[in-house]
């Protein structure tokens, strides 16, 4: 077998990938690993955040799932064209009960990090960038350079006879 491809698949296809059998196999497996922890719940110390990217003619807004979050445990920055968000879950939580005689005691502490970069398809001006928190949801919006909120234009469709 001559075939070797040491890059992984999201690259693209690659020669002689169609004549190799097991290319089928080797996409599926990828694509779970490259998959892995999106949207699950969270193991060990990191967690998934979830997001959503949307875009007008004049910004870009991130939002961002943090339920159980403190403000002041989030941290954003930016340089370039590049944003990143990450922060720190805290938890504790303690129960007492006393039933027939016996007491009842346990204290639960959980702890979590996580860290999501994300590039822009354009530098952007860190002055123009802000950021509001609100019932675990973190939003932050990038003002476009004026340059690029110039070029784009809403073309109409008429209907021709």
């Amino acid at each position: 077998m001559t075939y070797r491809d040491w890059l992984p698949s999201i690259l693209g296809e690659q020669k002689g990938e169609a004549e190799n059998p097991f290319s089928a196999l080797r996409k599926q497996i990828d694509t779970v690993f490259e998959d892995f922890g999106r949207g699950w719940p969270a193991l060990g110390e990191e967690f998934a955040v979830r997001s959503n990217v949307s875009e007008t003619d004049k910004e870009v807004r991130i939002t961002a799932e943090l339920p159980g979050i403190d403000m002041k445990d989030i941290d954003i920055s930016v340089a370039g064209n590049r944003i990143t968000i990450k922060g720190e879950k805290k938890s504790e939580k303690e129960e007492k009960k006393e039933e027939e005689g016996r007491q009842f005691l346990r204290v639960e502490r959980s702890s979590g990090s996580f860290q999501r970069s994300m590039s822009l398809p354009f530098e952007f001006d860190p002055d123009g960038v802000k950021a509001d928190f609100k019932d675990g949801v973190l939003t932050v919006t990038i003002a476009k350079p004026p340059e690029l909120a110039e070029k784009s234009k809403k073309i109409e469709i008429s209907k021709s006879d």
